[in-house]
């Protein structure tokens, strides 16, 4: 017997302590992964019927919608989790580079094609605009220099200290991180349509590229450098696999189970108390909800100094975001896997859904067509879509249980004029999402689509912490926690938990 202890992970063997993530997103499972392999017996409690957060998947008349991210990129952070339980990633999820990463249509029907292919991508800023191609040279090696140093060196190490932040300020301020990505991009081209071509990338992490923070405009590098990948079967797959690394550990995944409060004996996190009465004790607590949620609802009021319910009330959350599911009982082969359209304006949209908080008449999309690379998210000779449009969050009072349907078929408009002529009469199947269901499923604050907008005073040290500073034993992960939003951020939030979080044997 004394052999099979021995021979057991440490996670399945006797008195281990037990550590309880609030959320199966793709932060949560990650950081349950990463929980277990330091030695914890791992409880993950979702709300939902089924795992997966912003990653969840839905099945609707034998079409498969991813609800949320739709790209992999930085792969070596799901790799990581497998090598982390002796596995290998390629035996469970087959990952594929996409190219191009996207075609960017602007309004006037000119396209650009965006890759990981330097030469091509030259030859596409040549054809736009000649005089900018030594300006997209130098822009890329900003971005590279941005890459290393913002993602590689510190998106993966706590900002716990003030001191943390003023070690790396000369480093942000030469990165351009006081001034915005659009005003980055401006510095490098000429033309305002590349000057859009490669400052829209916060849009992906939910920021507005007027205000983000230049160090955003690390993404560029991040994407050459790693790629654009599409794990078939859709995201929903890699939820699969992290849930089975979970459960191959000998943690428990429980779904729909609705945490209401996370429990505090004299200010330390001590587990969670369920909706259903249930109380579950824990050596410690992580929280892969809705940081402001987390704060606002979950802990009593006062247990946080620095990120008070006051505090939590007036942090500034990312745009809001509408998103079209629909099937078509044809392909659409000239459709390929993702495209931007953009609108006749981009400053003043982004104006309108950031600063104004209104619905513009007008709009820029993100269309997904999975069929592009993966003929299985659709039966046999259809095809599957989203459609996804940035919109002001709920703080703006836009009445959605009125202005949905009007806004889907101004949508469809749009679509049909461009790059999916006669769609609507091929649709068979159809859901909508708006940032009403942001906020009553994923608890969203205001419904915004990807927690806190990545500005300046919200990165970092100014973000809310991995390690909770007024309650002990508490630990965020997530779009909400540092370093922010996406695939790449959520599961380096995890990664951080590794440097902050004590080794269980250090609790036995």
């Amino acid at each position: 017997m004394d052999a099979l202890t021995d021979l057991a992970p440490a996670a399945l063997r006797p008195g281990r302590p037990h550590a309880v993530v609030i959320g199966a997103g793709l932060g949560g499972l990650a950081a349950a992964i990463r929980l277990g392999a330091r030695g914890y017996r791992v409880t993950v409690l979702e709300r939902l019927e089924a795992p997966g957060g912003r990653a969840f998947t839905h099945h609707q008349d034998g079409f498969t919608f991813d609800a949320g991210p739709t790209i992999v990129t930085a792969p070596f952070l799901l790799e990581e989790l497998w090598q982390l339980c002796g596995r290998r990633m390629a035996d469970s999820i087959d990952l594929r580079p996409v190219s191009p990463f996207y075609r960017i249509r602007f309004h006037d029907g000119e396209t650009f094609d965006y890759s990981g292919d330097r030469a091509a991508m030259r030859a596409e800023v040549s054809r736009l605009c000649p005089s900018d191609l030594g300006g997209f040279d130098r822009f890329m090696a900003h971005s590279a220099e941005a890459c290393r140093i913002g993602f590689e060196q510190l998106g993966h190490l706590p900002f716990g200290r003030v001191s943390d932040m003023l070690r790396v300020a000369p480093a942000l301020l030469r990165l351009g991180g006081l001034g915005s990505v659009h005003r980055l991009a401006a510095r490098f081209f000429r033309d305002e349509r590349l000057r859009t071509v490669f400052s829209f990338h916060p849009l992906l992490i939910g920021g507005n590229p007027f205000t983000a923070s230049g160090l955003y405009a690390l993404i560029p590098a991040l994407e050459q450098r790693w790629g654009v990948h599409w794990p078939m079967g859709g995201m929903g797959r890699v939820v699969e696999g992290l849930a089975s690394l979970i459960e191959g550990q000998g943690g428990t995944l429980r779904c729909g189970a609705e945490v209401s409060r996370i429990t505090l004996e004299q200010g330390r996190a001590t587990g969670v108390r369920l909706r259903s009465g249930e109380h579950i004790r824990a050596s410690i607590v992580v929280s892969n909800a809705d940081a402001t949620f987390t704060y606002r609802h979950l802990l009593p009021e006062g247990a946080e100094p620095r990120w008070s319910h006051r505090r939590a009330g007036r942090a500034r959350q990312s745009m809001g975001l509408f998103v079209w599911y629909f099937g078509t009982r044809r392909r659409f082969p000239a459709v390929g896997h993702h495209t931007i359209l953009l609108g006749p304006r981009y400053r003043g949209l982004l104006r309108d859904i950031f600063a104004r908080k209104v619905l513009s008449e007008d709009f820029s999309l993100y269309l997904h067509r999975p069929g592009a690379s993966d003929p299985s998210m659709a039966p046999p000779g259809h095809d599957s879509f989203y459609v996804l449009s940035p919109v002001p969050n709920l703080s703006g009072g836009t009445d959605w249980e009125k202005e949905a349907e009007p806004y889907r078929r101004a949508v469809a408009r749009r679509l049909s004029e461009t790059v999916l002529p006669g769609f609507e009469r091929e649709i068979v199947t159809s859901r909508v999402a708006t940032p009403l269901d942001f906020q009553s499923r994923l608890l969203a604050t205001q419904g915004s689509g990807f927690g806190l907008e990545p500005v300046l005073w919200q990165s970092a040290w100014f973000r809310p912490h991995n390690r909770s500073g007024g309650v002990p034993n508490l630990f965020l992960v997530g779009a909400g926690t540092h370093p922010g939003a996406g695939v790449p951020g959520v599961l380096s939030s995890a990664r951080v938990l590794d440097t902050v979080v004590p080794h269980a044997d250090a609790l036995v």
